[in-house]
């Protein structure tokens, strides 16, 4: 029996060792495993953050580019406008009118025809007001005109 326990004691004692070798490999592997996860998590978002960025970034930039083209295209865009006065001669009255004509022009294109408005001017009235007051393509009277209503001579 002694003979057997010598003879079987270095292969337990090898199995051992292989055994123990086996779990520490195994812990040692898993521990570089993590590491990689971890480092693949970060990666990962580093990633997204860099890829949600340039998406906003990207979207920025069509916009600025459309409000640059649309800033383009208004300041394309003109009014040409001409007035005079016209005066009506009946037996009783005499009636004197503005007349105020304006078209729209995208650079040397008209896109509209003439339109005329005519004024009532009274004594002493300020010509210069009366006609901006009356103009349907200033700043003021088409943000007022659009679904207002408001009817124009």
């Amino acid at each position: 029996m002694d003979g057997f326990l010598w003879m079987f004691l270095p292969i337990f004692v090898a199995g051992g060792s292989a055994l123990l070798s086996f779990y520490i490999m195994q812990a040692r592997l898993e521990v570089a495993v993590s590491k990689e996860r971890e480092t693949l998590a970060q990666a990962h978002a580093t990633i997204s953050a860099t890829e949600k960025m340039m998406e906003e970034k990207v979207r920025a930039t069509e916009e600025s580019a459309q409000r640059k083209a649309l800033d383009a295209f208004l300041a394309d865009l003109r009014v040409e406008e001409r007035h005079y006065m016209r005066e009506s001669k009946s037996f009783l009255v005499n009636k004197k009118a503005m007349v105020l004509q304006e078209r729209l022009f995208f650079r040397n294109i008209p896109l509209s025809n003439w339109v005329e408005h005519e004024m009532v001017v009274e004594e002493g009235g300020d010509i210069q007001s009366l006609a901006k007051a009356c103009s349907i393509f200033s700043a003021k009277s088409v943000g007022e005109g659009v679904g207002s209503g408001r009817l124009l001579k």
